[in-house]
């Protein structure tokens, strides 16, 4: 798949939460697009700085309905984060979805959008982050980003990890806690691309914080 030339980027704080603004990524480029329509949650970007297209020549591997105006959607987003206030402690904020382009997945721009976001929402006063997810790519992702598995499941196929707002999980390091949460994505039997990526971190410790950063990360 085309990655498309690089462009600058910027961090954005595009809508705080209640602000009722609203996110209209392509469905073909993002996982969860139909979740940045609603106005409710808050929204963090990465984005190119003069409002190009991320990703200029990506082809999508299907067409638009002839009712979809190609021309509503932000085409100018690399990376986005949905955020709001825990509804049972306004000292937290929970992310609620981290997506990237699919052309720019593997880059560390999931892990850079919540990295930039995270000083932000300090400044609104929170404690803590928390977010739950549901696959083991997600789960890497956010360690990268300080964040740790708190052995607790929300629903029944998402793990929640969590950090304090101005530093890394003090669960970070711990491996055997690591693995365990790796461990519950195994009990679900996975194949393909997620059976590879799960076996490739067998016996493996957390990740770095920060070694999911993108080498373009924007200040």
């Amino acid at each position: 798949m085309c990655r498309g030339p690089t462009a600058a980027m910027e961090f954005a704080v595009v809508g705080w939460p209640d602000e009722g603004v609203a996110l209209r990524l392509d469905y073909r480029a993002f996982a969860y697009a139909g979740k940045f329509v609603v106005g409710a949650p808050g929204k963090a970007v990465l984005r190119t700085k003069d409002g190009s297209p991320a990703v200029s020549d990506w082809v999508p591997a299907e067409p638009l309905p002839r009712t979809v105006d190609p021309g509503a959607f932000d085409r100018d987003v690399f990376a986005a984060v949905l955020f709001s206030p825990d509804r049972t402690d306004p000292t937290c904020c929970r992310l609620r979805y981290v997506t990237v382009h699919r052309a720019r997945r593997g880059e560390g721009l999931g892990p850079t959008v919540v990295d930039r976001l995270v000083p932000r929402l300090a400044d609104r006063e929170y404690e803590t982050v928390r977010i739950a997810v549901n696959n083991p790519f997600a789960y890497e992702a956010l360690y990268k980003s300080g964040f740790a598995y708190d052995g607790e499941r929300t629903g029944i196929a998402e793990l929640e990890l969590s950090r304090p707002i101005d530093a890394p999980s003090s669960l970070h390091g711990d491996v055997e806690r690591y693995r365990a949460g790796l461990d519950r994505f195994r009990e679900r039997d996975p194949t393909g691309t997620v059976r590879t990526f799960l076996d490739g971190r067998e016996g493996g410790k957390p990740p770095t914080v920060g070694d999911g950063t993108a080498d373009d990360r924007p200040r």
